[in-house]
């Protein structure tokens, strides 16, 4: 009985043998795959990506007062169109007509402070050089009488110094409350529009500093425009000055605008990995509202020439991105990266060099080490 059961296995496992071999015979003998193969190519890439953008005010700004005080007049509103230095706004702070009087006070007590110094000065330095005068015939002046004269008309002048620099401080002090007085008087810091209004007459304002403050209004300029692009890394390069860049509004449709690169800033945002670009728009018609979106036809150029493969050339498996090349007769995965594409290509970086095959139409259904003949090259 064992040994009837060891003949059958010994069969079965002969049996098993041959079918394995059969199959790898028929793999073996599979025919190669015919696909288009495409070269790999160089070429200095020149095309334009679509970027979404928008413009800003050139300036924008809330406008605070410089000094606490009470509305008593607010001259604009929401649209209002305002010229540098115009006033905006009338306050009132009676606490500032009172420093002024008192800065005055002292402005002229100084002043007479220093006149009855000069006076004295004046009339110690004759006392001084009339007995120095007589002090030339010896024994009519005491040398003690002299010498006191001499240091009365010394202390004199210090006294006056002392006189002269309190009254410069003291009209520095009525400038310095002059100053806080014209403050009531809220003027506009540049040409713009007043975009929006917060506050009515008699309502207490004062500086952005203080608690709970808020500003009058907020004013931004429409004549000219900074059209901000964050620009991919990937495209940031070759980014020239003066260069003109074409978009268009929403709000415009059928309309191109062109504005030069005015501002770069150089520096890539850890976040978004993008470098703000802006664009100096002279926006005279006001044609493009400040707070648009805009697309922006952003140019590219690469600095260098780059290896292009026809679009369908590249594919995926979900865990790798590659092209298939065929070396040898042989296909062969290699991972790339692909760049910007256009007129039908695309930008690969990967271990290619120029000139190698590819299957122009990929597919992971092409393994590794199949067999390829070229179709139709």
């Amino acid at each position: 009985m064992k040994l009837a059961i060891t003949v059958c296995a010994v069969l079965l496992l002969a049996g098993c043998d041959s079918n394995n071999k059969t199959a790898s015979s028929s793999s073996s003998a599979a025919p190669a795959q015919g696909v288009k193969l495409a070269a790999v190519e160089t070429a200095e890439v020149h095309t334009t990506v679509a970027l979404p953008a928008q413009a800003l005010a050139f300036e924008s700004v809330d406008i605070f007062p410089k000094v606490t005080g009470f509305i008593e007049s607010i001259g604009v509103d929401r649209g209002s169109r305002v010229r540098r230095g115009e006033v905006i706004a009338q306050l009132s702070a009676p606490e500032l007509v009172a420093q002024r009087s008192q800065a005055e006070a002292r402005v002229q007590a100084a002043e007479s402070q220093l006149a009855q110094a000069q006076a004295k000065l004046a009339s110690d330095q004759g006392t001084y050089s009339h007995l120095a005068s007589a002090a030339k015939t010896p024994g009519v002046v005491a040398g003690n009488d002299l010498a006191i004269a001499e240091q009365t008309a010394a202390a004199d002048r210090a006294g006056v110094q002392a006189a002269s620099n309190n009254v410069r401080a003291a009209r520095e002090n009525l400038r310095s409350v002059s100053t806080l007085q014209d403050y009531l008087q809220v003027r506009a810091p540049f040409d713009g529009v007043v975009t929006q209004r917060n506050l009515h007459p008699g309502a207490l304002v004062g500086p952005a500093s203080g608690a709970g403050s808020q500003p009058l209004v907020h004013v931004e300029t429409l004549d000219r425009l900074r059209v901000v692009v964050p620009v991919p890394e990937a495209y940031a390069s070759g980014v020239a000055s003066g260069q003109q860049v074409a978009f268009s509004v929403t709000g415009q449709p059928g309309r191109t605008f062109r504005a030069p690169v005015a501002r770069i800033s150089h520096d890539l945002s850890q976040n978004t990995r993008s470098m703000a670009v802006e664009l100096d728009l002279r926006n005279v018609d006001a044609a493009v509202t400040p707070g648009a979106f805009v697309t922006v036809q952003w140019p590219v150029q690469r600095r260098s020439a780059t290896m292009m493969v026809p679009a369908s050339a590249v594919t995926t498996d979900l865990q790798r991105t590659f092209v298939i090349r065929v070396r040898d007769g042989k296909a062969e995965w290699v991972d790339v990266t692909t760049g910007l594409s256009t007129n039908g290509k695309i930008e690969v970086f990967g271990n290619l060099q120029q000139g190698d095959k590819v299957v122009e139409t990929a597919t992971d259904a092409i393994r590794p080490g199949t067999a390829i003949t070229a179709q139709g090259n």
